[in-house]
Order: structure tokens, then sequence, then C-alpha cells
């Protein structure tokens, strides 16, 4: 199976879920199941080349350009976690099915845990750094999703928002470290990345990289003094924390800290700093889950304390500490779902999680007991269990580890947290299952049904398995998962066996056993002292950080945005011209290559009538219609100014935009006041002006610069001058760039022509109800009218310019591929020729006789181009790739047809229903069928709560 199908299963699969729950419980927890199953079976078809040490790669090529590539590789440490993941994906999906009441939406939950899965699958497959990042931030949100799915409890919504806050911003500081790694070595490929170890050793931008990554491992593997993040997403449901703490989201960071492990580590550096921090957190989260009443938060801590031990072995940098952490990395998943899910259990049945509202639980729920028993026996690292043999190699490493010039430092604080490891473990099992039975349980606990405890009694089982024969069950895969740690060396020689003679580690052993047992019997002094001793609670620190960062936002926030447009554009236009002024002292601007054509008598006077209008726009831009005629002026000059530059295209484009934006913009006065009022003091005035005229001058001074020097590089230009006709089949290069070379770019515009036209449709048909269309058709004008609103002869000289202006259209579309003209210009002419109809013979006479619904003309042109476009994949070609030959229809001469003008005709379909639809939208407040004036006129406007002028309007 594709690597890809592999990684896209969960994300396909997270949509039956949801769907099936209709179906029953039972069908949705089918589907989600069916999809894990498929996903591990893929994977499994894979494993005989991976324990031959082969790599499994899927490449697709996502930016050739810019050299991206989607691509997913599988080695043994990938193997390793998708394994857990989707393996106990699997199990968390069949205790979920029996966990969850039938008050939760269980189709939901689902969709949850099979989105956070295929995340979790994409990091552990990727080989390209940017699509790693992708779907690390999806694991924050997917698991954002998952512990609030409680939505109804305060906790599981402040759990999830702190989650989503602490290992957010370590995944933005994740992204800088991954870039900075990118640039050094050239590539964005993490195999690539993987094989330039003393390049980026070597590089000053090392250190940088190193401390942005980790901190996204930090937060997400929470490590101190990120930890505090986890125990609060205990209030998700069990299965969620069985799956985030076993196999997933935690083992995130450490996945990513052991993939990075061939060119991070084996810096002092990457010693002190990662090494340290796991130290550092196996003890803080071993004593303080020794103090936690809560069942899950006991545990919870509890893999705080592991997941640093797995971080200071990894951090040690030593290839048989890699293997010692890839060992653990099994056993904890193994172990920790169990415990997981024997808490759940509990909490299910017994109606409480509370230490000290339970005991005598063995007698009541024997299976329950069993399990418990051997996974927590299993964490306190008590032989024969798998738990007992990665701890020995763990607290071997520590003898032979020397910090800071101390032999015994780290062997002494990992030896205490092994101690208060035990410690936590024995009151798991003592103080939850053993002494007498109580009869004040909240609910009367029993063992459920098998579906509760299957999962759980099948990873115990692998936990006695592995701790008796894991030479033989675990050993291959340990292997070739410590072999892609320490990048494809040779492996160090170590055993996985429970004897290894009287060593050190032994000792270490028994004496954490035995103090874990003496800690156990003084709980209570302990208790009380703990309780007593003052100490910083992590959850205020980070209520009280997240007040203070609210405040400062919100006051920078409410400084920067106060609502005044001008203010934006002048600080947003200041901040350009200064880092162009920057740019351009700082560059090297070479002498002109290029000398000034003589300007003629008429040019020069176009462009003094183009100065003139704007200037005069400017000083009486507050008569808007004024401002609107001397926009009509601009227009017309820079349509000439297209023209006299051998530009026909454009200059009928903006002719012909200009006409229909003209007579657009006079509907949208009819609903505005005359005169823009003057809100803005003189000063700021003046202020605007000079930065106006700072940039302006800056934007020619460029444009002079760039039009009078020659570049080393050829010009796009060149490139479609020649292969216009070679590659397009059409000698009109801007058409053909607009539907051939740039095809894509005019079919986004299209549709957000369409958009834009049904926006202004949704907001006109909002305000029809409105009491604004009742004011506007009672609003008296102040000037005198014309007795006739439909002049006969500009209705009769309409009519017959109609189907006229519908040749000239349908000329310009067919030769706009090889001389000026096209779909654009030919829409715009047509639906001009309709407006012309409009405002002729009115918008009543005119709606009448139409037959065909605007939006359906803007959605037909839409689907014209992309069906077009679509086209081409029959081919095996990109999209919107046109073809083109001759066809010869008797008696018709040979001519040239291409399929861009299927395309086009899509963009004139489109433009058409654009213009028509804005133009009916604004046009029907003076009109609409079924209501006719006379109605309008009996709303008395004057009302105390109407408007009472066209300012209020």
């Amino acid at each position: 199976m594709s690597l890809f199908l592999i990684a896209a299963l969960p994300f396909l699969g997270a949509v039956f879920p949801a769907l099936l729950i209709r179906a029953g419980r039972n069908a949705s927890a089918s589907a989600a199941g069916l999809t894990t199953f498929l996903a591990l079976t893929g994977l499994l078809l894979h494993a005989p080349a991976v324990f031959r040490g082969e790599v499994i790669t899927a490449t697709f090529d996502w930016l050739p350009g810019l050299g991206l590539s989607a691509n997913f590789f599988l080695d043994g440490l990938g193997f390793l976690f998708a394994t857990l993941i989707l393996g106990i994906g699997m199990l968390i999906i069949l205790y979920a099915r029996f966990y969850l009441s039938r008050e939760d939406p269980m189709g939901q939950f689902y969709t949850y845990l099979l989105l956070f899965q295929g995340a979790m699958v994409g990091i552990v497959l990727s080989d390209n750094i940017l699509l790693l990042l992708v779907f690390w931030e999806l694991t924050s949100l997917s698991s954002f999703l998952l512990i609030g799915y409680w939505k109804h409890l305060p906790e599981g919504r402040q759990g999830a928002r702190m989650a989503l806050t602490v290992t957010g911003s370590g995944g933005l500081a994740m992204i800088g470290g991954m870039l900075i790694l990118g640039n050094i070595v050239g590539s964005y490929d993490l195999s690539v990345i993987l094989e330039n170890k003393d390049l980026i050793q070597a590089s000053p931008l090392y250190m940088p990289a190193l401390i942005l990554i980790l901190l996204g491992c930090f937060t997400k593997s929470a490590q101190f003094p990120f930890h505090f993040w986890l125990p609060h997403a205990m209030a998700a449901p069990t299965p969620v924390s069985a799956y985030l703490h076993s196999a997933t989201m935690v083992k995130a960071g450490l996945f990513l800290m052991a993939r990075m492990w061939p060119v991070l580590a084996g810096t002092p550096e990457w010693f002190y700093i990662v090494a340290t921090t796991g130290l550092v957190t196996m003890l803080i989260g071993a004593v303080i889950a020794l103090f936690k009443d809560d069942l899950k938060g006991l545990l919870a801590f509890s893999t705080v304390s592991h997941l640093g031990l797995i971080t200071m072995l990894l951090g040690f940098g030593t290839k048989i500490a890699a293997v010692a952490a890839v060992f653990h990395i099994i056993n904890h998943a193994t172990f920790k779902a169990a415990l997981f899910m024997s808490a759940g259990i509990v909490d299910h049945e017994a109606h409480t999680r509370d230490i000290k509202r339970l005991g005598g639980l063995r007698h009541l729920m024997p299976v329950t007991f069993t399990i418990a028993f051997v996974a927590a026996l299993s964490m306190a690292g008590i032989p024969p269990f798998n738990g007992f043999l990665s701890k020995e190699m763990m607290l071997e490493e520590t003898v032979h580890t020397v910090w800071a010039g101390s032999h015994y430092l780290v062997p002494g604080l990992a030896l205490i947290a092994a101690l208060f490891s035990a410690a936590y473990s024995f009151r798991f099992i003592v103080h939850v299952f053993f002494g007498p039975k109580r009869d004040d349980y909240p609910a009367h606990p029993h063992d459920p049904g098998a579906g509760m405890w299957l999962a759980p009694a099948f990873l115990i089982t692998l936990v006695v398995l592995i701790g008796l024969f894991s030479a033989k069950i675990a050993g291959p895969l340990v292997a070739v998962a410590a072999g892609a740690v320490i990048g494809g060396e040779e492996l160090p020689y170590y055993s996985l066996k429970l004897w290894h003679g009287l060593t050190p580690a032994l000792y270490m052993s028994l004496v954490a056993v035995g103090g874990g047992g003496l800690l156990l019997a003084l709980h209570k002094p302990l208790m009380r002292a703990w309780n007593a001793a003052p100490r910083p609670e992590a959850k205020d620190i980070f209520d009280a950080l997240m007040a203070v960062l609210a405040r400062l936002a919100k006051a920078i926030t409410d400084g920067l945005h106060n609502g005044s447009i001008t203010r934006y554009g002048a600080v947003m236009i200041s901040f350009t011209v200064a880092i162009s002024w920057y740019a351009y002292s700082t560059g090297t601007t070479g002498p002109a290559t290029r000398s000034l054509q003589e300007i003629g008598a008429i040019p020069a006077l176009g462009w003094l009538s183009l100065v003139l209008a704007t200037l005069l726009i400017v000083a009486r831009h507050r008569n808007r219609l004024l401002a609107l005629v001397l926009i009509g002026v601009v227009g017309l000059v820079v349509s000439m100014s297209f023209n006299y530059l051998s530009a026909p295209d454009l200059a009928l484009t903006q002719l012909s935009v200009e006409v229909v934006t003209i007579v657009l913009m006079l509907l949208a006065l009819n609903f505005m006041p005359k005169e823009t009022p003057v809100e803005t003091p003189a000063l700021i005035r003046l202020r605007d002006g000079a930065i106006a005229v700072v940039a302006g001058l800056g934007a020619g001074g460029l444009i002079y610069a760039l039009m009078t020097r020659d570049f080393a590089a050829p010009s796009i230009s060149e490139f479609h001058l020649a292969n216009s006709y070679k590659g397009g089949g059409g000698t009109n290069v801007v058409n053909v760039i607009l539907v051939d070379f740039r095809g894509f770019d005019t079919f986004g515009e299209i549709i957000v022509l369409g958009i834009a036209a049904l926006v202004i449709y949704a907001l006109t048909e909002a305000v029809l109800g409105t009491r604004v269309r009742a004011y506007l058709l009672n609003r008296k004008p102040d000037l005198p009218q014309a007795g006739d609103a439909h002049p006969m002869m500009m209705v009769v000289a309409t009519r017959v310019m109609m189907p006229l202006a519908l040749m000239v259209a349908a000329y310009i579309f067919f030769r706009g591929h090889n001389l000026p003209g096209g779909g654009f210009i030919a829409g715009l002419i047509a639906a001009i020729a309709v407006i012309m109809q409009y405002m002729a013979s009115g918008f009543a006479w005119t709606s009448e006789r139409q037959r065909f619904y605007y939006h359906g003309i803007i959605g037909s042109g839409v689907l014209i181009a992309a069906a077009t476009g679509i086209g081409a994949w029959f081919n095996d070609m990109p999209f919107l790739t046109s073809a083109f030959g001759y066809i010869h229809w008797p008696p018709l001469k040979e001519f040239e047809w291409a399929t861009a003008a299927l395309f086009d005709l899509g963009v004139f379909l489109a433009v058409v229903g654009a213009v028509l639809l804005a133009l009916e939208s604004l046009s029907r407040f003076a009109w609409q069928p079924g209501i006719s004036s006379e109605y309008a006129m009996d709303i008395n406007p004057a009302r105390d709560d109407e408007p009472k002028n066209e300012n209020e309007v």
C-alpha cells in the first residue's frame, strides 16, 4: 500500500463515523475501526522490507519550481511510531465504544479521533519538513477538539485552550527552527537534512535552530517548564487520555528529537539542554505524581516523568542511550495505555477517580485489578515486566554520565526519580485495590463487560511477553528503530534480558523499590507536609500570564486599530516608502541605458489632461457626482494612452470597464449623500497629502528607473512573444496569456467577479425590506426633472443598437485569439448593450423580457471554464492546457480553432452575468415586481424613527 494512502486513510475515514452514527453506535465504531485496520494492514505490508533495513519512499512534486515535494518515507523509527499510533488506536476505538455513554456524540468523537490519528501518522511518515509542520499543527488543532470533547465541562474547555496555547506556541517556534535547518542545508527534505550533520553543526545558525526546534518538542512532550498543560488535559474522556499519553501527541516531541538525533545530537549544547531538561522533568513529575489523589492526575504526572526519562536518554547523545530510549518508548506505550484504561474502568463503574474514596476494589473488580496490577508493576520497574528492562538500561546509562564534572549528580537524581516512580506505582495499586471493601462508593463497583477490558488485557499481555521474551518479540523492532535514530550506523552491543548480573543499575533498582515502599508507608505524613508547603501552581502562573498578554494585546490593538481608514493607509504607505527608501539608499542603481523618446504635442496634452483631472478629483472630491465625472475623464485618457502605446487590447478593456463602472457607480450614488462630509482636521489632511506626494514621487521615480534601464535576465514578455503561437495557437499575445499561460489566474478572477456580484445581490436583498427603500422612493429631487423618464428617441436608438452591439461583441469574441479582443471585452460590450436597455426603457420593461437569470449565467460561465480546464486532464496535460488546430467546414475556408475559445466563452458569460446582476441589484431599489411606487409613497418616511435627511441614510 502506498505511503500516501496510509497517511490519507484516517482523514478519508473521518467522514464515515459522523455519517454512520444514524445507523447506530456499532456502525460508527466499526467504520472508525475498519479505517484504522486498513491503514495498519497497509503499514504492516511494508514490515519485511523495513526489517531488512530498507527505506520505503513515496514522492509527489508539490511545487517543483521551488524545489518542494510532498515526500513520505518509512524507516524503522517511522514504522515503530506508526505501528503504535495505529495499533493502540484500534484498541482505543474498541474501548471507547463501550466507555462513552449514550449521551455522548460518538460519531463526532470518532471523527475527531481519526483526524488526530491521521495528523500523527503524517508526522512520523513525512520526509519534507514543511509537510511535517502542517501535520504538527494539525495535531494541536485536533487534540484541542478531543480534549474539549465534553464541552459542558469548564475544565474541559480550559484544558483544551491551555493545550492549544502551549503546543501551538511551541509549534510556531519550531517552524522557525525547521526553516533555518532547511536554509542551512539548502533542502527541506528530511532525508537530505539528516545527511548533513557536519554542515549543520558547523553553521553559526545551529544554536538558534536547536533552541527553536527543542521548544516545539518540549512543549508538545510536556517537558519542564511546559509540563503543566498535560495534567489539565485529563478533563478529556479517558480514551482520549489513554491515546494522548501512550502513543500520540506527547510522543510527537520525542519522535522529532529522535528523528533529528543524527544531526543535532552529539554537541555540548544538545547534552546540557536536552538531558538536563529531561532529568528535571523526570524528577518533578515523579514527585508531584505521588501526591495526586485523582487517578488520572497521578497517571498524567507519571507520564510527564517518563517522558522526561526518554528525553534525558536522547539528551545523553550516546548510541546505547538512544537504544534505551527507543525500548522505553515501546514499553511505556503498553503499560501506560493499559493503566489509563484501567483508571477509566474504575471511574466508569465506581463513578469517582478520587483515590481517597476508593480501596478494596480487588474483591469487586478482579479482572480490572489484574490488569492494573501488572501494568503498575511494569511502570514501577519490577521484574519480569517490560518496564524493568528499559528502566535498568536507563539507570546503567546514568552511571556513565558526567554532568559539569560530577559523576554522581545524574545517577543520584535519576535514582530519586525512580524511587518516587516506584512509590506512586505502589500507591496506584494499594490505595485503589487493596484494603477492605467500603460501603460508601458513589456507585457499586464491578468489572465491566469484555468490550472495556479486552483492550487493556491485550496490552498487559504484551507487557508480560516483552518482559519475558524481549529479545524475540521486541528485539527486531528495537534494533531497526534505534538504527534509524542513530543515522543507520552500526548499533553498539546491548542485551535485552532480565538478568545482567550484579550491576550498579540493579543495586539502584533495589534502592528505588525499597525506597518506594517506604515512601508509600509514610504517605500520610508526607501528604500533610506537601499540602502545607508553599509552592508555585503552574496553572495560576499560566492564567496570570495569559491575563497579562490579553491586556497587552488589547492595549496594542486599541492603540493601532482605532477605526480610521486614513490612519491605516498613512501607516501602511509611510512604512512602504521608508522600506523602499532604505532599499534604494543601500542598494546600487546602475546608469541609465535607454534614452527618452520625444513627446509630441498631443500626448503631452493628454498627459496634462490626466494630471489636471486627477488634481481636480483631489480638490473637489466632496462633490461625489463631479468626482465621478472626473474619474471617467481619467479612465478615458488612460484608454487613449494605452492605444497610443500600441496596446489596443488594454484600451478596449479600459474603455469598456469605464462605461460599466461609471453606470454602476452612478446607481450607487443614488443611495449616498451628494456631498462628502468634512470629518478630518486640516492638519491630518495636510499630513496625508504630504505622504501621498512622497509616495507618488517615489513610485514615479521607480517606474522611470525601470524604464530607462536594461536587465541582465530576459523579460518574461520575450517568452510570451516567442511561444504565443507555438504554445497557445494565437497571435494575440495578451489573450493567449489570459486564457492559456495565466489561465488559472483568469479562472480565479471570474470566480471572484461572480462572488462580488452575488454579494451585491445579497446586500441589496437584505436592504429591500427596510425603510431605506421607502425613503429613496419618497425622496424629493432638488432639481427639476425631465418630464419623460424614457425618451422615445433613446428607446428607439437603443433597440436598434442592441443587435448591432451584440454582433460587435460576437466579432470581438471570435477574433480575440489572434487580434485585439476576447471574452472579457466581448462580455463587457454585451453587458453595456443590455445596460442601455435598462437606461432607455426602464428596469420594469427590461426585467419583464429577461429570459435567463443572471445567477445562472455566472454559474454557467464558471462551469464551462472549469470543464474546459478539466478536459486537459484527459490528455495527461496540466489544468487549462489548450489544444488548437485547423478546421475546414465547407463552404467556409479553413480556419483555426482552439479549445481556449470555450474557456473564453466561460469568461464571457461570467462577465455578462456579474455585471448585469450587480446592475439589477442596485436598480431594483427603484422598482420591484409586486410592489408599486404608489404603495411605497404611502409609507411615511418622516416618522420620528425614520431618517430625516440624506446624511442619516
